[in-house]
């Protein structure tokens, strides 16, 4: 069982003690949504698989924030940036602006990167880096500023 898995039980079961339905119910999320890959695939997932999921997990919750916002739902928002702060706990520690700009500007350069055209190149070598570690959509747009420039 990998590392990662382990310490979402871990969780789990520590919020079970505790009485912290909130919580727990944010977890079980994490859980079913590691379970539903590995029986669709038949497969154990390690830990990086986990970061995967965990992260399209936040994607999610940052999209449904910006609708949620269009909408005025508060109470909403509120939900979705709590599962937020759950789920970036079993993420590794998220990257600082300065660590972002030193992966896209090395993959710029190792990719001989000049124009928009060579964004996938780029995104290839960023994404492994970052993901769950930071928005990848903000570091998109960081990219797309860059090659946009040169």
């Amino acid at each position: 069982m990998s590392d990662l898995k382990k310490q979402v039980q871990d969780a789990a079961i520590s919020a079970m003690k505790s009485g912290e339905k909130k919580r727990l119910a944010v977890i079980r999320l994490m859980t079913s949504a590691i379970k539903q890959i590995e029986v669709d695939e038949r497969i154990e997932l390690d830990d990086a698989r986990i970061i995967v999921v965990f992260d399209k997990m936040l994607k999610q919750r940052r999209e449904s924030i910006s609708q949620f916002k269009i909408a005025s739902r508060e109470d909403l928002i509120e939900q979705e940036a709590y599962e937020i702060d759950i789920i970036q706990e079993f993420l590794p520690q998220a990257l600082s602006e300065d660590e972002i700009d030193e992966i896209v500007n090395s993959a710029i350069s190792q990719t001989a990167a000049s124009s928009i055209k060579d964004m996938g190149k780029v995104m290839g070598i960023v994404k492994p880096q970052i993901v769950g570690r930071a928005d990848m959509s903000e570091v998109s747009g960081r990219i797309k500023s860059l090659l946009s420039a040169s």
